[in-house]
């Protein structure tokens, strides 16, 4: 059975809504944090708002913080559900776990525990990797389906190992992160480096505070290091699920959105290889992390995409 663990300590520190820095006006007072105990995996969820649910999956090397911008805008009109995946900030760490099947049902799990039967779903970068898992393998649960700036592995096509200067600068992360110890060795007391790099190409800089808070908690806590590059040591296993799951195209409404400094149609022609109904969305000026480089642009585009779920 799948419970709350009210009788659990709440959620502190800079990863809970009461600890995060520079959050929007008022939004304490929309959006609470709590732990669900859903089975072995103790999960953080920031929720809030009034509506039917969305459920917002955070990218890499990031947490629930990633929405706050948009999270206020989408309350007026949704119970907004924004979690830190199984590895990411204080949800649980363990071992195993982190391919796309297992961190969707992760995500089942907290909406059964929450009441929520059917939702939409919102992901960005390696969020819209489980996103998509979401929408393929649990079809009955998911209403409608918003991505945003990612390919994937297992449906996209690879890239050339010798490609370009600014591929191999875009894209060098996925064979480091999916290294076996080493590469926590080598970014352990270096977080700044190696991930200031990746927030680094942000088309509109993001503010020195925000890349200081998801590194300092990535340098926290070993476990956090390490839970960081577990999804991509699974994709051997995402990439064969996401084999099989293509052969099935999904036919639920999907709205794709790409920065024009970002991957621009890059997502919506990935999710064309597997769904019928795909709408695209460029943004104009923003880079890889629309959420907080174009927060107004994006709650404008899911506010209007979800209209029909909304009812």
């Amino acid at each position: 059975m799948l419970m709350s663990s009210s009788g659990a300590t709440a959620p502190e520190g800079p990863g809970s809504v009461s600890g995060a820095p520079h959050l929007p006006e008022g939004f304490a007072e929309t959006f609470t944090s709590r732990y669900i105990d859903t089975g072995g995996l103790r999960q953080h969820v920031v929720t809030g708002g009034d509506g039917p649910p969305l459920l917002l999956v955070h990218g890499w090397p990031e947490t629930w913080y990633a929405w706050r911008l948009v999270m206020p805008g989408l309350a007026r009109d949704f119970t907004v559900v924004a979690p830190d995946q199984r590895g990411c900030g204080l949800s649980g760490k363990p071992t195993d776990g982190y391919d796309t099947g297992n961190l969707a049902g992760d995500l089942v799990a907290l909406m059964d525990a929450l009441g929520h039967q059917r939702f939409a779903v919102a992901g960005h970068d390696t969020g819209m990797w489980i996103g998509y898992a979401l929408a393929a393998d649990h079809p009955d649960r998911i209403d409608r389906l918003a991505v945003a700036e990612a390919a994937m592995p297992g449906v996209s096509a690879s890239p050339p190992l010798f490609g370009s200067m600014q591929a191999n600068n875009q894209l060098w992360h996925f064979a480091f992160n999916r290294l076996a110890n080493v590469n926590e060795q080598l970014a352990q007391g270096r977080e700044d480096v190696y991930f200031g790099f990746q927030f680094a190409k942000a088309a509109r800089k993001l503010p020195g505070y925000v890349v200081r808070y998801y590194v300092d908690a990535l340098a926290s806590d070993p476990d956090a290091l390490r839970g960081s590059f577990e999804a991509y040591r699974a994709l051997d296993d995402t990439i064969a699920q996401n084999q099989r799951r293509k052969e099935r195209r999904l036919t639920l409404p999907v709205l794709a959105i790409g920065g024009s400094e970002g991957i621009g149609e890059g997502a919506a022609n990935t999710m064309k290889l597997a769904a019928d109904d795909v709408q695209s969305l460029i943004i104009p000026g923003s880079g890889h992390y629309c959420l907080e480089e174009a927060p107004e642009e994006v709650t404008a585009a899911l506010t209007a995409f979800l209209a029909p779920y909304r009812g």
